[in-house]
């Protein structure tokens, strides 16, 4: 006899890739990319605003962590300039990490919104299937395994990845914004 028995049901999925997780597992390289989205930086810069923060770290830690960043994907080198006879380097992210918990209240106070979401988007993904569906099909079957799933959910995991590029197409020319702006 079962103590407590329940359906759990999925409220949260984590979309990224196993390098972009190991990235982000120390605290100190979701700070930096926080930085970097802002700005480019110089690993000297990152360093202050890590200290500023109250982040004590070495710059060759500072470095490390900036590498590990990059290795991943989720920062680039902005711009190079010369310094001293060397030069100097500036990074900025090309990634960005929320990293919020939703008030108490947020799912009644949003069922109605989620409800509209949801009609929304099962009517979006009925169009991109039906208009790219073998497009959408033929990227699944060339994606590798995850490591860590035994049941794959490829095509799921392409219509994510759409809709997220949409949201941050949306982002970085301002329409987002201008979007969002007339909510308030």
């Amino acid at each position: 006899m079962a103590l407590l028995e329940s359906d759990v049901p999925i409220r949260e999925v984590v979309t990224t890739d196993p390098e972009k997780a190991k990235a982000l597992e120390n605290d100190v390289r979701a700070k930096i990319l926080d930085m970097l989205a802002a700005e480019a930086m110089t690993i000297e810069e990152i360093h202050d605003e890590l200290h500023r923060r109250g982040e004590e770290k070495a710059e060759t830690t500072v470095r490390h962590h900036v590498n590990v960043l990059k290795d991943a994907g989720m920062v680039e080198i902005a711009r190079l300039e010369e310094a001293g006879g060397g030069t100097r380097k500036y990074y900025k992210s090309n990634t960005r990490v929320f990293s919020y918990d939703l008030p108490e209240r947020s799912t009644d106070q949003l069922a109605s919104a989620q409800d509209t979401t949801r009609e929304e988007l099962a009517a979006l993904i009925e169009t991109l299937v039906e208009q790219h569906g073998d497009e959408i099909a033929a990227v699944a079957r060339e994606m590798k395994p995850c490591e860590y799933c035994e049941t794959q959910h490829y095509e799921e995991f392409v219509v994510r990845e759409l809709l997220n590029r949409a949201l941050i197409d949306l982002g970085e020319t301002g329409d987002l914004d201008d979007l969002l702006a007339t909510a308030e």
